[in-house]
């Protein structure tokens, strides 16, 4: 799995919640980003089940698209 080479992640942003019908609700600093159900679902719960605090951090990072590449630049606005 990818590091986190810029300590995004140190403060556990993400967050996540199974519901009873097994969909998983993501939620970055306390806003929910994403919701997965069906097959994504499961895989995602198998990974997280047996893993630590940061390993959960990078693959909801992961799955959520944030801080993937960590060549993101900030949008310039040209007049």
């Amino acid at each position: 799995m990818n590091v986190d080479q810029r300590g995004k992640l140190e403060d556990n942003p993400f967050d996540y919640q199974i519901t009873k019908d097994g969909k998983v609700m993501i939620f970055y600093n306390g806003k929910q980003v994403k919701v997965m159900k069906g097959k994504p679902a499961e895989k995602l719960i198998a990974r997280l089940k047996d893993s630590g605090d940061h390993d959960i951090q990078l693959e909801l990072a992961r799955v959520t698209g944030n801080f993937k590449r960590g060549n993101e630049r900030t949008m310039r606005h040209n007049k």
